[in-house]
């Protein structure tokens, strides 16, 4: 036994009296007190409190010492925690910034238990609300409110984010603590924060962070919430629909909006220079697909009817195939990344290897010439490394063309880490190109135990 950790094996608390605030800030000796205070008598914790609650700020921002008095504050009365508490008041802004304080002032939180408390907690934290969540380490302080204030002493929280919803959801941390606000609010609360959300919408809309926010409020799936948040959007559909980070809330509004407000938007689809746009645009198009899914009969018939005049000018882009595929039946709802999941090798339309892989622009598959021990036949794998790439429902044959492959092979702005690169196996000119971005992306062909991709 190391001899730091021998000296506390037989000591008693009353001998270390007069040294306890120094033994908190040791690990050990952290660690007897700890223990100590587990045993629950009321005398120990006295004795510990008596010598430490006037170092409380110190100790919580302590590497040790925060420890010591998250075990203080379980175990305290009350008027001893309200003592702790009042002594941190003055400092509790600093505490919570710091990342040993954020963990002690999240157990004092916890462990409120009077009014008195509460209004000190309240009056500590009020005027520094949005600054604490934006930070690393104070947002966790925020959130721990939320959590065990009733709604109507977290009133501080909502109307601190209400009023600086853009501040607050367009930050890293402060989006996510917006939501959580929307969760914790009561009915009239909910109603006026999710009010000055929609009122700053097109604030949030095309922001990185921002953009979940009203995704949120539309999964709520209350049309008291959703409806007003889809009618600020309108007369600027298409233009949202270009743009990275609000097309997903557009997508979001088709799926989630009652039918007269889905049918409203993509009204606005069916101008015809507006739509050919949106089928060109590597964001839009997947706001065309959307609508086609989630359009009643009578709204999706005309606005397959607007598409087909448009199909032979985008026939030859992955969008337009596409989009060709969905009009005629060819791919499900709904989307993964923008890309179907491919299922079955039956399944028409789908390619059942690789989900990045587009191929050909007609229904006929591809079948390559051997190369490298690799060749495409009758859809399995045999000893000679053979498999059938079938798309469209096709039984054709053809020649492989890797010039035609190669320009839809992906779709680089839906890949979660933004890459565009991708290269096709080639033992001669780069032995290492076995193992390439599209591996992480999608189910990759093997043959003879060797992965091609």
């Amino acid at each position: 036994m190391a001899p730091d950790v021998a000296r506390f094996t037989n000591i008693k608390l009353e001998q270390c009296q007069g040294e306890i605030y120094v033994l908190c800030k040791d690990q050990h000796g952290c660690r007897f007190l700890q223990k100590q205070l587990e045993t629950q008598n009321p005398e120990s914790v006295h004795l510990i409190f008596l010598e430490t609650n006037q170092h409380v700020v110190e100790l919580m921002t302590d590497p040790f010492g925060n420890y010591l008095c998250q075990k203080l504050l379980e175990y305290s009365n009350d008027e001893q925690r309200t003592v702790l508490i009042n002594n941190a008041a003055s400092q509790m802004v600093k505490i919570a910034l710091n990342q040993h304080g954020t963990r002690a002032l999240q157990k004092m939180i916890e462990f409120i238990s009077t009014p008195e408390q509460i209004q000190t907690i309240i009056h500590a934290l009020k005027d520094r609300v949005v600054d604490l969540i934006q930070d690393l380490n104070g947002n966790h302080v925020i959130q721990k409110c939320l959590n065990r204030l009733s709604p109507e002493d977290a009133q501080f929280i909502f109307d601190a984010v209400g009023t600086h919803c853009v501040v607050v959801g367009t930050h890293r941390h402060g989006c996510c603590v917006l939501q959580r606000c929307i969760d914790h609010a009561s009915g009239n609360q909910k109603a006026q924060l999710i009010s000055q959300i929609t009122d700053n919408a097109f604030s949030l809309v095309q922001d990185p962070f921002g953009n979940y926010v009203l995704q949120y409020i539309v999964d709520l799936g209350e049309p008291v919430y959703t409806n007003p948040l889809c009618y600020t959007f309108q007369s600027s559909i298409s233009t949202l629909s270009k743009q990275k980070f609000s097309s997903n809330v557009i997508e979001k509004c088709l799926r989630g909006a009652e039918p007269s407000i889905t049918t409203m938007m993509i009204e606005e689809m069916l101008n015809s220079n507006e739509l050919e746009k949106m089928l060109r645009d590597s964001f839009a198009n997947y706001v065309v697909q959307t609508a086609l899914d989630y359009a009643e009969p009578d709204t999706k018939a005309r606005l397959v009817e607007a598409i087909r005049p448009i199909l032979p000018a985008i026939r030859q882009t992955p969008y337009g195939r596409r989009i060709q595929s969905k009009i005629m039946g060819g791919e499900g709802q709904g989307r993964l990344s923008g890309i179907s999941t491919p299922n079955d090798i039956t399944s028409p339309g789908q390619i059942p290897l690789g989900r990045h892989l587009v191929i050909a622009p007609t229904g006929t598959p591809y079948i390559p010439q051997q190369t490298s021990g690799f060749q495409l036949t009758n859809g399995t794998y045999s000893d000679q490394s053979q498999a059938l790439y079938q798309m469209n429902g096709g039984n054709g044959t053809g020649q492989f063309n890797t010039a035609s492959a190669a320009a839809p092979m992906f779709q680089s702005h839906r890949f979660s880490n933004g890459s565009s690169t991708f290269n096709q196996y080639n033992p001669a000119a780069n032995p290492t190109s076995i193992r390439q971005p599209v591996a992480l992306y999608g189910r990759t062909p093997e043959a003879n135990g060797f992965n091609y991709f």
